[in-house]
């Protein structure tokens, strides 16, 4: 079950880590098993179904596959090249991969959103062809994004790996019992024995450089955030606020008597500034998923803005327990709003941050559980329910708000002993079943909730 802090923190696209950075990789994928074949295919097609089909085209998913058709590799971002990529496919109606010859794809007609059938692995499946002349399939593959960019494929999806990682990791816990039990015998935090996990695969000095890398980029998508102004893509009109709301609070700071409430906008904005650039495509760190992606940096960024004493060095401490805690909830439930909702993806966000902060103000593992818990409750029965599909809508303002609890949560748990009703494993369990009790039109469909009792026009 290990999720290195590496797969749920990656460096990708906006706006959304399953219907963009997941069927970008997908593409990419079916691209690689083209050339791994003996096949010379004369064009593509690529089927979207479930909440990729709905929600796809406010998602960018189209876009998305374009790219992942077209090589684009996710650590080569730049605004200009993507647009113009894709702008190119669309009007040759052809792409033309490195070391391949021409392949026929028209966007428009060989990207099919199927809203009648549902694959059976996943809320969100894709099927891709490769074609002869004659339009006879030549190779398919079928994928599921599965959350925060991670696809399987059909194969993967009904074989799942199970090799034990009993032997291979010196903490391998999978729940929150296990986790806090390998704390008490061992005396070590959960940063601690996340790392030595990682360790297995990175050394301490590579690993520490990469999430620094990764915190430095969290940072830099605020700082742009908070430079910008204009209307976001998709129709909505929904307008920027990030840049106004810190420009006013730059002018209120030196007012002694501001409201101590204030604390509570400059986190928000920290957030709202991540959700937007991620609303508008641009460059976002999964944490762990693109429409969740503002809560980690918002709380990392109160810490060390707000925060007496508080120490950059910590950043990887700080990440590694956020990782931990997302993949417990990762393995035990999901973090895919297709499959329950957004209380598995700014809930399970919060939850991340709640523990990682309370790590980092001294708590111990019992309180690191205990803060998870009480974010992630409090977001229980959250719906994903995206005013005309976009992640504008509530999921700009929902990542302030669970930046907020996240704090809370934290500071709730500093104040105790660790020890509280609920665990952190009932809790994940209770949003795994809430998750599959939740009608489907409240997951990622646009087809409830706000998404239709709001005018998207």
């Amino acid at each position: 079950m290990f999720q290195s802090v590496l797969d749920i923190f990656k460096i990708g696209l906006g706006p959304s880590s399953s219907h963009t950075i997941g069927p970008m990789i997908a593409a990419s994928n079916f691209l690689q098993k083209i050339k791994n074949s003996h096949f010379s295919p004369y064009s593509i097609k690529v089927s979207l179904h479930g909440s990729l089909a709905f929600t796809g085209k406010g998602h960018a998913t189209d876009k998305a596959i374009i790219l992942g058709l077209s090589d684009f590799k996710l650590n080569e971002y730049n605004e200009q090249n993507i647009n113009k990529i894709v702008n190119s496919v669309i009007s040759l109606k052809t792409i033309q991969p490195k070391g391949m010859e021409k392949l026929k794809f028209s966007p428009k007609t060989d990207i099919i959103f199927d809203y009648e059938k549902q694959l059976t692995g996943h809320p969100n499946g894709m099927q891709f062809f490769a074609l002869d002349a004659q339009n006879d399939v030549l190779l398919t593959e079928i994928y599921y994004s599965v959350g925060g960019g991670a696809i399987v494929t059909e194969h993967e999806m009904n074989n799942p790996q199970t090799t034990k990682d009993t032997n291979v990791y010196p903490y391998p816990f999978k729940n929150a019992s296990e986790m806090l039990s390998m704390a008490a015998d061992s005396g070590k935090s959960i940063s601690e024995m996340k790392l030595l996990n990682e360790n297995i695969i990175l050394s301490s000095k590579i690993l520490e450089q990469k999430l620094f890398e990764i915190a430095e980029t969290m940072n830099d998508i605020i700082d742009r955030g908070l430079r910008k102004e204009g209307i976001l893509p998709g129709g909505l009109n929904v307008k920027r606020r990030a840049k106004s709301i810190y420009d006013s609070l730059q002018k209120e700071k030196g007012n002694n008597l501001q409201a101590p409430h204030i604390i509570n906008d400059w986190i928000s904005v920290y957030a709202m500034s991540v959700n937007e650039e991620n609303a508008n495509g641009g460059q976002v760190v999964t944490a762990p998923t693109n429409g969740a992606a503002g809560v980690i940096p918002a709380t990392l960024r109160y810490y060390l803005d707000f925060v007496p004493q508080a120490k950059k060095s910590k950043i990887p401490d700080f990440l590694l327990t956020c990782s931990a805690i997302g993949g417990i909830i990762k393995y035990n439930a999901s973090i895919s709003g297709a499959e329950c909702g957004c209380q598995a993806e700014v809930g399970s966000a919060s939850a991340m941050a709640a523990a990682g902060l309370c790590e980092l103000l001294g708590g111990s593992p019992k309180q690191v559980e205990n803060a998870a818990e009480i974010a992630l409750e409090h977001h229980l029965g959250m719906t994903c329910d995206p005013i005309k599909g976009l992640v504008q809508v509530p999921c700009i303002e929902r990542n302030g708000l669970g930046a907020i609890k996240a704090i809370s949560a934290a500071s709730l748990s500093l104040r105790g002993d660790g020890n509280h009703i609920v665990s952190l494993d009932s809790c994940i369990e209770t949003m795994r079943q809430t998750g599959r009790d939740m009608n489907m039109k409240y997951k990622e469909t646009a087809l409830g909730g706000l998404a239709v009792n709001v005018p998207n026009c």
